[in-house]
């Protein structure tokens, strides 16, 4: 186990060249090896979600605007996507990376997952409605997790239902590989790709703020602190 001192508002994460994604004062910062770079517009209100699983292609979403802004590996603004303006109008909720030019949306008015491409500005699938409040929503760029209330969802890119898990009290989900690490009361839970097994996972008393899984390595930030677990997950 590794620890690094951080000041920040939300630990976002360490992306797959070792870089570390966080949050200040509504202020998006990449921290280098060698450089800090910084994104802000503080107009849209306060930054959602970020999404740091392409680094040349970041995905900042801004709820109150229902917005979402494309970033380069310098945090740079490549694209800005207003949902409100588009022709045919998306309430979201969710949006993270998925393939290609398209995004995982959670439609708040139909309670649906959407994937929308935004260069062609069309939705490339609709999951079937979802019932109860989504908690929280990690992806890659072939499936999407949704966590409601009640259970666990996965999709897949053509938007069918692959797998229901009921669950009691989780708060958020992180994927690395569709192995998907869940945090309830402070405490981990692991939760098998293949068998839908939900297995509490040993950890050393941490006060858990935020967390990501990246490259089979599990970052935990407790408000001072990320702390780096490496992870080996069942073949």
């Amino acid at each position: 186990m590794d620890k690094t001192q951080l000041n920040a508002d939300t630990f976002i994460g360490i992306d797959s060249y070792n870089d570390t994604f966080y949050i200040k004062d509504q202020v998006l910062y990449k921290k280098t090896e060698n450089n800090l770079f910084n994104f802000k517009e503080f107009q849209l209100g306060t930054i959602q979600s970020v999404d740091i699983i392409n680094p040349m292609n970041i995905v900042v979403y801004y709820a109150d605007f229902n917005t979402v802004v494309l970033l380069d590996n310098k945090l740079a603004e490549i694209e800005r996507i207003r949902f409100n303006d588009l022709s045919e109008f998306i309430n979201t909720s969710t949006a993270t990376l998925a393939a290609n030019t398209s995004l995982w949306l959670f439609n708040i008015d139909a309670q649906q997952l959407e994937s929308y491409n935004y260069r062609s500005k069309n939705k490339v699938l609709v999951s079937q409605p979802i019932n109860g409040e989504v908690l929280s929503q990690t992806s890659n760029y072939n499936f999407c997790f949704v966590l409601t209330d009640e259970k666990i969802r996965s999709y897949n890119i053509y938007g069918s239902l692959l797998t229901e898990i009921d669950h009691v009290g989780f708060e958020k989900i992180v994927q690395l590989n569709e192995n998907l690490i869940a945090l309830k009361d402070n405490e981990l839970y692991y939760i098998d790709k293949k068998t839908q097994e939900i297995t509490k996972i040993k950890s050393p008393e941490i006060n858990i703020k935020d967390l990501q899984l990246t490259q089979d390595f599990l970052y935990i930030y407790d408000e001072k602190q990320v702390h780096t677990f490496k992870l080996t997950f069942p073949k």
